[in-house]
């Protein structure tokens, strides 16, 4: 990948972390793959609204849509080197969570260190 390229995935992935509602369709993603109703149901926007966001973070990699039939699920994209740092964040901090908070907590916290690691994975594409 050329430097050009790596700095316009970057920008992709930057603005499609920006947004609020972006980052919390990510945290619901990091929990496993969902359906584009699911993903919209905690916002009071149309469904055309939130595939506007959807082919946003399809564009910056961070999603895969598959259909089967008429219904569209998503999930993360993890890249090989996103894989590592992923299964590794589940096995070391799941333990030491769940002692601190109950099952929802602790899935919260989870979401929200892998959108960190997504972060700091589309900032490393840049070097």
């Amino acid at each position: 990948m050329t430097r050009a390229q790596s700095a316009k995935k970057l920008d992709y992935a930057l603005v499609a972390l920006a947004d609020p509602k972006r980052r919390a369709m990510l945290r619901r993603l990091a929990q496993g793959e969902a359906r584009v109703t699911e993903l919209a149901a905690p916002f009071d926007v149309s469904l055309n609204a939130i595939s506007k966001h959807i082919k946003l973070l399809e564009r910056a990699g961070l999603v895969q849509r598959r259909r089967i039939g008429r219904e569209h699920l998503l999930r993360l994209e993890l890249g090989a080197d996103e894989r590592p740092a992923h299964n590794k964040l589940n096995t070391d901090h799941s333990d030491r969570i769940s002692v601190h908070a109950n099952d929802q907590d602790s899935r919260t916290v989870r979401a929200f260190f892998f959108t960190a690691v997504l972060c700091v994975s589309a900032l490393s594409a840049f070097r």
